[in-house]
């Protein structure tokens, strides 16, 4: 059965991405180091860890599962918690920043565009967020924020509430095409699949990663002069 794209941009309005939002993990941070501290608080080998992970992916399935397959009714959220109390709470820095982030969004303020950061983040990730792009951004929301989490349409409406501009002129920019492009696609929404970590690695050449985003990167310094170019082009 040939795919069907869910979603087809209306031609006949002006297409300008005027806004661009962007995911967290794998998008914005590298989550190798989060990961592999996982693996230690499960105390197995971190390389076992990440080939079942990717196994995991694979097989389309929800990523939490990869904690079931070492142990049985694992608790996420008790586990975080658990974490928390034993002086490891979930972290991330600038150093687990991918170099690219800085310089994009730099020069897509530069550019005029309204920029956002939403994705599926514990509160204590949004607060860290906040606190590294304070000043750099315009908007900062999380799941736990918002009371959704991605796939969830929900949750892109709650983007689109917040963003100053119509639908089909936020670019959502995600490394998943499940979690992140088909839902935003769903939306109304111009997207950017960014290639790097572990699921748009595997998802890459799949039928919905290569017909689904408008535009497909390999690092987030293509966007500025690729949104210029869609914009002239005026879609």
């Amino acid at each position: 059965m040939a795919y069907e794209r869910p979603y087809v941009l209306d031609h006949t309005i002006e297409a300008m991405i005027r806004a661009v939002v962007f995911d967290v993990g794998e998008c914005l941070v590298d989550e190798t180091r989060e990961y592999g501290t996982w693996a230690d608080w499960l105390g197995v080998p971190r390389h076992t860890f990440a080939a079942v992970f990717g196994a995991v992916i694979s097989q389309g399935r929800d990523y939490r599962d990869v904690f079931q397959e070492f142990r049985p009714g694992f608790d996420l959220y008790e586990q975080r918690e658990a974490r928390a109390a034993a002086g490891q709470p979930e972290h991330f820095d600038e150093s687990d920043l991918y170099p690219d982030v800085r310089p994009t969004l730099t020069r897509l303020r530069a550019d005029g565009l309204w920029l956002g950061i939403a994705g599926n983040q514990t509160v204590r990730a949004g607060g860290i967020l906040r606190r590294l792009f304070a000043g750099d951004v315009d908007l900062i929301g999380t799941s736990d924020d918002w009371g959704s989490s991605k796939p969830d349409p929900a949750f892109f409406l709650r983007v689109a509430d917040t963003v100053p501009f119509e639908n089909h002129q936020i670019l959502y920019v995600g490394d998943r095409v499940d979690n992140d492009i088909r839902p935003a696609v769903a939306a109304g929404m111009p997207t950017a699949l960014v290639r790097r970590g572990p699921w748009a690695t595997i998802q890459w050449d799949t039928t919905e990663a290569k017909v689904l985003p408008t535009l497909r990167i390999d690092a987030l310094t293509e966007l500025p002069n690729r949104i210029a170019e869609f914009n002239a082009q005026g879609h």
